[in-house]
């Protein structure tokens, strides 16, 4: 694939990407390999670092790890099973409603668990609700992630860690292939490369500012914010272009209607308002389409705009709406 550009590598050439997951790609408008790398996340998670129990506050979401105490089934107002762990700094309390007689007994007194979740303060201390737990033999065996974790937008069906194992191939693809770059090279100082600011939004390392990445204002974000803008306005270019192939009845300027109009009135148009229909009368003047829309707040004045606008199709013989 190399030299291949990605938005011509649909997702079905991925490992595991069948018919049933590739529609369910679908739904959240995922067809291409580059789709899927423009696809970004919506939030991280830090789980690069085990945090001491003793270090925990409520609120935080972060990693614990510990040995299994206990772990015990209640029924009270809902059946719950609650894990008591301890790292020797301190003890935690993970708690589950939905569980099963094999989770139940994965929890042996003595095994090691590593959990991520939200910290919270409950009846007998710091507790995780349904965190997100590995279990091991030997606290040896437990390891960090090399990378920030992402968490996307997704759909029913379609899991986190379905998309974190599909944008891993993606990025290993786009190593090999090619992605299509908007901004020229050097366009402003420690300009990223497309290809850099993919990989570091997917897959951001530990010293990454999460701060930075949930503001908006990493470097990759900003070389991002910089592509789509310039997709954008190069597409209503297009747009504009091709309007402006098909052919329209040049409306020149009668003024007739326009004069009694503002005569009528207990004030005069506002210099933005006698702008702005200078400016619609000047492309109701041309042989193609107008392409124009009129933004304002309300109470702005834009309804006298386009009442100005709309006399000038009338004193030609035209309906307008």
């Amino acid at each position: 694939m190399s030299g291949q550009l990605l938005d011509t590598i649909a997702l079905t050439e991925l490992s595991g990407v069948g018919a049933k997951m590739a529609e369910k790609l679908d739904k959240i408008g995922l067809r291409t390999v580059q789709d899927l790398l423009f696809h970004l996340p919506l939030r991280y998670e830090d789980r690069t670092r085990i945090w001491p129990i003793a270090q925990v506050m409520p609120g935080q979401h972060l990693t614990i790890q510990g040995e299994v105490l206990s772990c015990n089934i209640t029924f009270g107002k809902r059946r719950m099973m609650t894990v008591k762990i301890s790292d020797h700094t301190g003890t935690a309390t993970l708690r589950f409603f939905n569980f099963t007689a094999a989770m139940k007994n994965s929890f042996a007194d003595g095994k090691q668990v590593k959990a991520y979740g939200e910290v919270k303060r409950g009846q007998y201390g710091l507790e995780i609700i349904h965190p997100d737990y590995r279990l091991f033999s030997e606290p040896t065996e437990l390891s960090v992630e090399d990378t920030l974790t992402p968490v996307y937008p997704t759909t029913d069906g379609l899991r986190q860690l379905t998309l974190r194992n599909l944008t891993d191939q993606a990025m290993s693809l786009l190593d090999k292939a090619a992605v299509r770059e908007l901004l020229p090279e050097g366009l402003y100082d420690r300009q990223m490369t497309l290809s850099q600011a993919l990989h570091l939004m997917h897959r951001p390392t530990p010293d990454v500012s999460l701060d930075q990445l949930e503001e908006g204002k990493h470097p990759a974000q900003q070389r991002l914010i910089l592509e789509e803008l310039l997709a954008q306005n190069l597409s209503m270019l297009a747009v504009r272009n091709k309007s402006q192939q098909h052919a329209a009845w040049p409306l020149s300027p009668q003024d007739t209607l326009k004069q009694q109009l503002l005569a009528s009135l207990p004030f005069s148009p506002t210099g933005a308002q006698q702008r702005v229909v200078a400016d619609i009368e000047r492309d109701l003047s041309q042989p193609h389409p107008m392409m124009r829309l009129v933004q304002g707040d309300v109470g702005s004045g834009k309804t006298l705009v386009a009442a100005l606008a709309a006399l000038r199709a009338i004193e030609h013989g035209f309906q307008v709406a």
